[in-house]
C-alpha cells in the first residue's frame, strides 16, 4: 500500500470514530480504573516538517511517515495514566528514486483526563527516527470511547518539537486498547427516571420545630420555638455586656478579709467559672494616714489576700489573678475623717465580658 493511501485510510478512520464518539452518552467509571494496566495497537500518520531532508538533493523532501504498533499504558490515578508506544514508520520522499529506510517513533506520554472521563491531553518525549534518530517534545490531546468493560477505541492527534534539528511535525493516531486487572472498567449509562402518577397525593410541607422554616431550607434543626430565627432557620442572637464588682473594706492596718465579704468574693468566682477565658485585676488600696511607702505595702498585701481567697477557697486559677497595689494615690474619699478612711482603705476589681444573647420573639 502507498504511503498517500495509508494516511487517507487513517484519516477516513479518525473521521469515522470521531462522528461515533461525538454521539456516545456512556462514560467510564476512572476510580475502578486506577491500577490497571493495558495493551494496544494502532495506526499512525506523520505529517513531517517541509525542511527534513534524505539528502542534500532537494527532491529527496520527506513528505511524511505511516505505520503501525503497540502500546502498553498504566492508570496511576482517575485523572493520570502513562503509556509507552512503539511505531514501525514507513517514510516517503515523494519522489523515486531515493532508497529510504523505514523510521521508528519510541514515546513515553502522560495522558491527563480533565474530567476522568473519555477526553484527554498527551504531553511526553518521542526519539523520532526519520533518517536520523533525534528527541521530540510532543504535545496534543486525544478522545477515547469504551466499547466495553475492558476494551476501548481512540483517536488522537500531537505536535512533535526535535530539538536538535527544530523540527516541527505533527501525527495523528487510532487505536485499540484492552485492559487487564481485577478491577475492570464499567460504563456509566444514563439512569431512566421512572415516571411518578399524575394522581399522587402531594405532602404538605413540614415545619418540625415549628419556627416558621420548613425543613427543607432549615439550616439549624430543633431550635426553641421562643427565639427569633433568620431565614435558614438558626436563631438571631445580639451580644450584651456582662459586669461584676467587687469591693471588700478592711480595717485599720489590716490585711485579713472580713468573713462578710466572703459571698461576694463566693460571686466573683462563679462569674469567673462561668466565663472561663475571663482574667481578673485587684487593685489594692489604703488611706493616707500614715507613710507612702508602708501603704503601698500595705495595698499591696490586701490585694494579695483576696488573691489567696480566691485559690484557696474557690479554685480560680492563680494566672488568671493579678494584684496591684497603689497604696493612698488613688482616694476615693480626700476628707482627713474616719469615715474617709475607712472608705478609702479597701480593694476594688471590675470584670467584664461580651456574651451572645438570643432575641427573642
Amino acid at each position: 500500500m502507498r504511503l498517500f493511501n495509508a494516511s487517507r485510510l487513517c484519516q477516513a478512520i479518525c473521521f469515522a470514530t470521531l462522528s461515533f464518539t461525538a454521539s456516545a452518552s456512556e462514560q467510564p467509571d476512572a476510580d475502578s480504573l486506577v491500577g490497571n494496566t493495558y495493551l494496544g495497537g494502532h495506526l499512525t500518520y506523520f505529517k513531517t516538517d517541509l525542511d527534513r531532508l534524505f539528502t542534500s538533493d532537494s527532491k529527496s523532501a520527506i513528505d511524511g511517515a505511516a505505520g503501525f504498533g503497540g502500546e502498553f499504558g498504566y492508570r496511576i490515578t482517575p485523572f493520570y495514566e502513562a503509556r509507552l508506544s512503539l511505531s514501525k514508520l514507513n517514510i516517503d520522499t515523494g519522489h523515486k528514486g531515493f532508497d529510504v529506510p523505514s523510521g521508528t517513533s519510541t514515546a513515553f506520554d502522560l495522558l491527563y483526563f480533565p474530567k476522568k472521563a473519555n477526553f484527554y491531553f498527551v504531553a511526553g518525549a518521542d526519539f523520532l527516527d526519520i533518517n536520523h534518530s533525534n528527541l521530540s517534545a510532543d504535545l496534543g490531546m486525544g478522545y477515547r470511547h469504551y466499547l466495553s468493560e475492558n476494551t476501548a477505541l481512540y483517536i488522537e492527534g500531537k505536535s512533535h518539537y526535535q530539538f536538535d534539528d527544530h523540527y516541527v511535525d505533527y501525527s495523528s493516531k487510532i487505536g485499540f486498547v484492552y485492559y487487564f486487572g481485577t478491577k475492570p472498567a464499567p460504563i456509566k449509562h444514563a439512569k431512566k427516571v421512572a415516571a411518578q402518577p399524575t394522581n399522587k397525593a402531594v405532602s404538605a410541607p413540614k415545619d418540625s420545630d415549628a419556627d416558621g422554616v420548613f425543613d427543607a431550607n432549615d439550616q439549624c434543626s430543633n431550635t426553641p420555638m421562643t427565639d427569633k430565627v433568620d431565614a435558614n432557620g438558626c436563631t438571631i442572637f445580639t451580644e450584651q455586656q456582662e459586669t461584676i464588682n467587687l469591693i471588700v473594706n478592711f480595717a485599720n492596718n489590716k490585711s485579713d478579709v472580713d468573713e462578710q465579704y466572703l459571698s461576694e468574693i463566693a460571686r466573683v468566682a462563679e462569674f469567673m467559672k462561668q466565663y472561663s477565658h475571663v482574667d481578673l485585676t485587684i487593685n489594692g488600696h489604703t488611706s493616707a494616714v500614715g507613710e507612702a511607702a508602708y501603704n503601698q505595702q500595705l495595698s499591696e498585701k490586701r490585694a494579695q489576700a483576696i488573691v489567696d481567697v480566691l485559690v484557696n477557697n474557690f479554685a480560680i486559677e492563680q494566672s488568671r489573678l493579678t494584684a496591684i497595689g497603689h497604696g493612698e494615690a488613688q482616694l476615693v474619699n480626700e476628707a482627713n475623717t474616719p469615715a474617709a478612711h475607712a472608705q478609702n482603705r479597701r480593694i476594688q476589681a471590675k470584670v467584664q465580658t461580651t456574651k451572645k444573647v438570643a432575641i427573642k420573639r
